[in-house]
């Protein structure tokens, strides 16, 4: 009897675990979920963006899976009618020149109550930035970065958005990595009819593909 008493008490102790059979796995918190903001088959919650620098825009049509933007004369753009988190999100998509040399990428994303667009190739083909940080473009301010893209083949785009920075990656590299603090953030004027969410491309064509956002957990060190 005192033997079982003992026995029945180590059971009870915590970390105990019996030889013969093990605790089931506690279940890990759910990630976020992607959600998909094109499908690949139409113009579904998507609109050629119209206005001044986009009164000659190129063709915009669905493909094999892929927003294609024409070459324009000069720009070309699209809006997401949808809506997406204005802090503490990740937007990912992959892209590609197809045409021209200059910017294949400008998306303009919201960031609070202000915006930016990330420009991939522009100026002549080369530069990566955010503009505008505190009124300057991206090849003028801190994030400006060279990178030698290549016509027609892909590139992944992550860009995150939380209280404390804004992070971009191209494919695995990070390239900008911008603290919020004591900055302004707003578009150029030629960006302003792809917002609140949209891309535009400048005499180029481009091909974009798996475009998605999800919100994430703010880190408590986050200011």
């Amino acid at each position: 009897m005192q033997r079982i008493v003992w026995l029945s008490l180590l059971l009870c102790l915590p970390g105990f675990a019996s030889s013969g059979a093990s605790e089931p796995p506690k279940p890990k918190p759910a990630a976020d979920a992607w959600k998909s903001i094109f499908d690949g088959k139409s113009m579904k919650s998507w609109q050629v963006v119209k206005g001044i620098e986009y009164e000659d825009h190129g063709k915009v049509e669905v493909k094999d899976g892929c927003l294609l933007l024409g070459k324009g004369n000069p720009a070309t753009g699209v809006r997401w009618t949808g809506k997406l988190p204005k802090n503490n999100y990740d937007i990912t998509l992959e892209g590609k020149r197809t045409k021209g040399s200059d910017f294949f990428c400008g998306m303009s994303f919201p960031v609070d109550k202000g915006a930016l667009t990330l420009i991939l190739g522009g100026w002549g083909g080369w530069v990566v930035g955010l503009s505008n940080v505190d009124g300057e473009r991206a090849i003028d301010n801190q994030t400006c970065e060279a990178v030698e893209f290549k016509n027609d083949r892909w590139y992944r785009i992550r860009v995150r958005v939380t209280t404390a920075k804004i992070e971009v990656w191209l494919d695995n590299a990070q390239v900008i990595d911008l603290d919020r603090e004591d900055h302004k953030f707003n578009v150029t004027f030629e960006m302003e009819p792809c917002l609140p969410f949209g891309f535009a491309t400048w005499e180029t064509g481009s091909a974009l593909r798996k475009i998605r956002y999800r919100t994430i957990q703010p880190r408590k060190d986050a200011k």
